[in-house]
């Protein structure tokens, strides 16, 4: 009797099969999900609002942070003069994801005041993203939402 060698055609065609089906689940595994992207914008926001406070404290001028509908602004928080050296330019920063949101859980400013003094008022941001709605139907489950803040002595932080 003879031996047979190499591969038939029906056992070429259930690896290639196995091999795709791999293929196919490791690419959904890999696809970024709404609180990861969450999470990144969070703590994208909170390294800039470190540095924000670290530039306001080194120059001595106060920053603002404000949400806006499409990201933030960090701003002085009084118009520099014309001929100022150390004018620090005002800042507009988009979110990475178009559907995140922010919200500042403050009940009488609308935005974060960042030095130069080392203690800041405690502020917290909630960050969600917005419900998409497909067909006009509702989302089935709560948007995700992270917030980052300080305690006004402590580093902007993403807070659990």
């Amino acid at each position: 009797m003879q031996r047979q060698r190499g591969l038939t055609l029906l056992e070429l065609l259930v690896v290639l099969v196995i091999i795709g089906v791999a293929m196919a689940g490791v690419s959904l595994s890999l696809r970024d999900n709404a609180q990861a992207q969450l999470e990144r914008e969070a703590q994208r926001l909170a390294a800039v609002l470190e540095a924000a406070r670290a530039q306001s404290r080194t120059s001595g001028i106060a920053l603002i942070w404000q949400a806006t509908p499409e990201g933030f602004v960090i701003r002085p928080a009084q118009a520099p003069a014309n001929n100022a050296p150390n004018a620090i330019a005002t800042r507009h920063e988009a979110w990475l994801t178009e559907s995140t949101q922010a919200q500042l859980n403050t009940a009488t400013n609308q935005f974060v005041v960042l030095g130069p003094e080392p203690i800041l008022a405690p502020a917290r941001i909630t960050l969600s993203q917005a419900a998409a709605t497909r067909n006009a139907q509702p989302a089935p489950s709560p948007s995700p939402s992270l917030t980052v803040g300080t305690d006004g002595l402590r580093p902007f932080q993403v807070l659990p």
